[in-house]
């Protein structure tokens, strides 16, 4: 703690949550906000009004307006790296120029999309996606959550090198009408380009005359794409400074806006734009983003929790927490600040969860009995997503609500094997329905969330350095120029490849 306001902070009292309940009659609709078709209960958080000002103080303190204004306007936010972060550019918010940029190329993507519908480059019928990271973190999140299971398109999205991952979608895909998309920022990624390089040697082997004609690249350098063979009227470029983990809103969007339709990709943008405006516009009191966030650096400051819980209860959403993990951990995974200097907090929560309600039969356990204070974050859809008796849903959002209760109230027992200790904090973001806009304004208030925390934190969201050095340690590894590791590695290359 290094500020007078992380002191206040500190300072203040630790009041439990039924106490929090007790004294506040309103506290429900004080502390529960909706926006684009989202509900959001911060009220079982330990958030109270002195702490929602004394965070207020802070986030004025650490210059929040002046940042988010940086953000929003296409300013340098990008210290690092000297560039602008423009994702919300893709949804109308940010300079003009970029703004303008964006749309520009959104309706090359839409003019593709429609020209690949009308058959005018061949009867495609599936779609292959190669990235990784934000290159198929996303696109793949997003179709499993919106698919309805009647589209025109079978859409596979591939980003590990392991050949068991793209082996079996070449065994049940046709070549001849399958459309390649390939997704890389910079067009050099490794495990992108080998597994692309597999994907048309198959489609050789399968008699495709030409496997290149049969290719999209979704890309910020268009030019290396035409190096590597791709017609430049199959490129859909996006803007550098549109980063990876930030880029569904982008033309790497691209494979679902075909598979599912343009008209879901354009929803999409403009449900993450009403959170923009939201974001933009509230009071740190009643803005939705900025209140997860304090209640993030509460947990994460004042006590000391290492760790967040994110629990989809609807199937439709189990990747969403993959998702968020590279979100917030590669964004605020740092340790140091803006000047480079040593960070005296602690960064980005380690991010995990899972599927209710299988994951109440494995980590709940924890979450209730265990020494570990886990903020807990659940998720659900009033809509069912299905036909079947509505007791499966009702049982479903029944499970969710019940355990934030729970893990709230707890229940005292003069048994200590069966007694719970409660006061254990969750959020509940419920969706009126699942579907782009509202999906769309999800996404944009973890975006922005993850903002606020590196602001609060005073680091750089939008570089990721320690992703590259095992890059690097990998292509010496298998360079063959007589450097070497240390000896605990080469001995497992050895027993890999041999001698």
């Amino acid at each position: 703690m290094t500020s007078d306001q992380w002191q206040s902070l500190r300072s203040l009292p630790q009041t439990t949550l039924t106490s929090l309940f007790e004294a506040d009659s309103k506290r429900v609709s004080g502390f529960g906000w909706e926006q684009a078709g989202i509900y959001f209960d911060f009220s079982k958080t330990h958030l109270d009004d002195k702490t929602v000002g004394a965070f207020s103080a802070l986030a004025d303190d650490m210059g929040l307006s002046q940042r988010v204004q940086a953000l929003l306007s296409g300013e340098t936010v990008n210290i690092s790296e000297g560039r602008a972060a423009e994702h919300c550019a893709e949804r109308g918010i940010g300079s003009p120029p970029s703004v303008e940029n964006a749309q520009a190329l959104h309706q090359r993507m839409k003019s593709l999309v429609e020209i690949i519908d009308s058959g005018a480059l061949g009867e495609f019928t599936q779609i292959i996606h190669l990235g990784i990271g934000g290159s198929a973190l996303g696109p793949k999140m997003l179709h499993q959550a919106l698919k309805l299971g009647d589209e025109k398109y079978e859409l596979a999205v591939v980003s590990n090198i392991d050949g068991v991952a793209l082996e079996p979608v070449l065994e049940r895909f046709d070549a001849g009408k399958t459309l390649l998309v390939i997704a890389s920022k910079t067009f050099t990624t490794a495990e992108t380009l080998m597994n692309a390089q597999s994907v048309l040697d198959w489609m050789r082997e399968q008699g495709v005359a030409d496997p290149l004609g049969q290719v999209v690249a979704l890309t910020a350098s268009p030019e290396q794409a035409v190096k590597w063979g791709v017609d430049e009227t199959r490129i859909l470029p996006f803007s550098e400074t549109v980063g990876g983990r930030y880029s569904l809103w982008s033309s790497i969007g691209f494979s679902v806006a075909l598979a599912l339709g343009y008209d879901v990709f354009a929803d999409l943008l403009a449900g993450a734009a009403l959170m923009d405006q939201h974001f933009r516009d509230s009071p740190w009191d009643q803005n939705i983003p900025v209140l997860a966030a304090f209640a993030d650096q509460y947990y994460a400051q004042i006590r000391d929790c290492e760790t967040r819980a994110v629990f989809a209860y609807d199937e439709r959403l189990g990747l969403l927490p993959d998702y968020l993990q590279q979100l917030e951990m590669e964004s605020n995974g740092k340790a140091v600040t803006l000047d480079g200097e040593a960070l005296a907090l602690h960064s980005s929560p380690i991010v995990w969860g899972g599927v209710g309600t299988d994951a109440q039969h494995a980590v709940f356990q924890l979450l209730h009995q265990g020494t570990h204070l886990v903020p807990v974050e659940f998720l659900a859809v009033v809509e069912p997503g299905d036909s079947l008796d509505p007791a499966h849903h009702n049982g479903l959002l029944l499970n969710c609500f019940a355990q934030g209760a729970a893990l709230m109230a707890g229940e005292k027992s003069d048994d200590s094997h069966r007694n719970y200790p409660g006061d254990r904090p969750s959020v509940t973001i419920l969706l009126e329905e699942l579907e782009a806009s509202s999906l769309g304004a999800l996404l944009a208030f973890y975006e922005h969330r993850t903002f606020v925390n590196a602001v609060l934190l005073n680091i750089n969201p939008f570089d990721q350095f320690g992703v590259e050095l095992g890059k690097q340690m990998a292509n010496k590894l298998g360079a063959d120029d007589g450097n070497r590791l240390d000896a605990s590695t080469e001995e497992l290359k050895k027993r890999a490849f041999g001698a």
